[in-house]
């Protein structure tokens, strides 16, 4: 307990301090008036954007009872806080420190000639100062439900055995520093936004500074928990343990869908961007392809349809379109769709069996492996009509350069970020249940109640007779 109120007082010292920076800069436009008068579309585009944002922040359910319907029913209640709560960490570190950190900009990190940092932003620490203002606060909102769901997708690959607490405070700092770096070289004027090939690094709603960075941390912290009791035999063959509710794996997975209306057209942040009826579009096609391909492999493998394996699918089409949904035609929506289930399938069978690393709800695959493609199939397919991005089907090769960058620089940086954050809280505050917490069921020993109670309680001999 008292390394626990070590590490609050800590968090409450860091706060201060970043607040006293914020408090020592102008203040912004907090009540929009000036704003509006500037920009008289201002209003629209900002419904438009947090509408958006509120699709986004209703994913979280959705990967709460995908990942829930995945996994033994013993762990449910453990996993479905680990949805909710990260979500909640998240969110406060990327106030305190995450938006400063990935937008923010200051004569103390100034580097550029636009005064950002080609590194890392400096200001706008609690959204004081500058960042008080109405159209910096929308944007922390629409970037915060990202860096959620960045940090809720490695929920599901350490699931059934890692400790709460070394959960949470992972939570945190996937929030406060992780996504934000990454995310501020791509999106808040880094160095990889301006690579001078093609133009620069793209990856217009996030496969790679959303689902790329939480697979691979993910797949760090996976790795440094150990696999699950019993899940490799002696020789190193993986055991399947089958999921609870399959009913939890479709509506998940359909709320998700769903959600990813207000991911990838909504990146615009603007609906006077018409583009929107494009990107709607090309991610409806890749994710309905994604699981149509992968519903047939699974016919044409086991002779069964396999709804799992279409689902999975689905999501790996979703996301591998989010990188380049405004930049492609739809015919290329189709083939990056089509694409991704094979990329998925690959990349979780290489985790398990060469890797030997447990990825409970195979995230790898859909986040990491998916969202490497999508972020290579900007340089191939791009075809010049948005944003001045083209690729090889427009006749140029310099995007797929900057792609081929971007994807090196983000498997090395989630890699590395999540092996030093993952390898720290193990030497801290240790990051695995106990075996017997585990085998009992981590519903129990972490939160003393069961997803389903009534299932294992008696049936009173008057109430069985009546049914009867």
């Amino acid at each position: 307990m008292r390394k626990y109120l070590h590490l609050v007082s800590l968090l409450i010292a860091l706060v201060a301090a970043a607040a006293s920076v914020g408090l020592a800069i102008a203040d912004g436009d907090p009540n929009g008036a000036d704003t509006l008068k500037a920009e008289p579309n201002l209003g629209v585009n900002m419904a438009w954007t947090l509408m958006c944002g509120f699709l986004v922040f209703f994913m979280q359910p959705g990967f709460a009872l995908l990942g829930a319907g995945l996994m033994r029913v013993k762990h449910t209640v453990n996993y479905m806080t680990k949805s909710f709560m990260d979500f909640c960490m998240t969110g406060i570190s990327f106030w305190a420190f995450g938006y400063a950190f990935m937008f923010g900009g200051s004569a103390f990190f100034e580097g550029l000639a636009t005064g950002k940092n080609p590194l890392i932003g400096g200001s706008g620490f609690l959204l004081l100062g500058d960042a008080y203002d109405v159209k910096n606060i929308m944007n922390w909102f629409f970037q915060m439900v990202f860096a959620a769901t960045a940090a809720t997708i490695v929920a599901g690959m350490v699931a059934e055995r890692m400790k709460i607490a070394a959960y949470l405070a992972y939570s945190f700092m996937i929030g406060a520093v992780i996504y934000p770096i990454y995310g501020h070289w791509v999106w808040g004027g880094g160095w990889l936004s301006t690579l001078p090939f093609g133009a620069g690094a793209k990856d217009f709603a996030g496969s790679g500074v959303v689902h790329v960075i939480g697979g691979t941390v993910g797949l760090m912290g996976a790795w440094l928990v150990g696999a699950r009791t019993g899940k490799y035999n002696a020789d190193g063959t993986p055991n399947q343990f089958r999921g609870h509710n399959v009913v939890f794996i479709v509506t998940g997975t359909f709320i998700l869908f769903f959600g990813w209306f207000g991911f990838n057209p909504g990146s615009t942040l603007a609906a006077t961007d018409l583009r929107i009826s494009v990107i709607a579009v090309n991610t409806f096609l890749a994710g309905a392809t994604g699981a149509v391909v992968a519903m047939y492999l699974s016919i044409v493998r086991t002779g069964k349809a396999d709804i799992i394996a279409a689902c999975n699918g689905s999501l790996a089409g979703l996301v591998a379109i989010t990188a380049g949904c405004a930049y492609v035609a739809p015919w290329a929506a189709v083939i990056i769709g089509a694409v991704a289930p094979f990329v998925q399938q690959a990349a979780a069978m290489f985790v398990e069996r060469k890797l030997k690393i447990d990825d409970v709800v195979g995230a790898f695959g859909v986040h990491a492996g998916s969202g490497l493609w999508g972020l290579l199939a900007v340089g191939i397919f791009a075809d010049g009509t948005y944003g001045g991005v083209s690729g090889l089907v427009d006749g140029k090769g310099g995007q797929l350069v900057a792609q081929l960058i971007s994807m090196g620089t983000v498997l090395a940086w989630g890699l590395g970020a999540g092996f030093v954050l993952f390898y720290a809280l193990k030497k801290t505050m240790g990051l695995r249940a106990s075996r017997e917490e585990e085998l009992q069921g981590l519903d129990i020993a972490e939160h003393g109640i069961e997803a389903y109670p009534e299932a294992n309680t008696p049936v009173p001999p008057a109430a069985s007779a009546a049914r009867r």
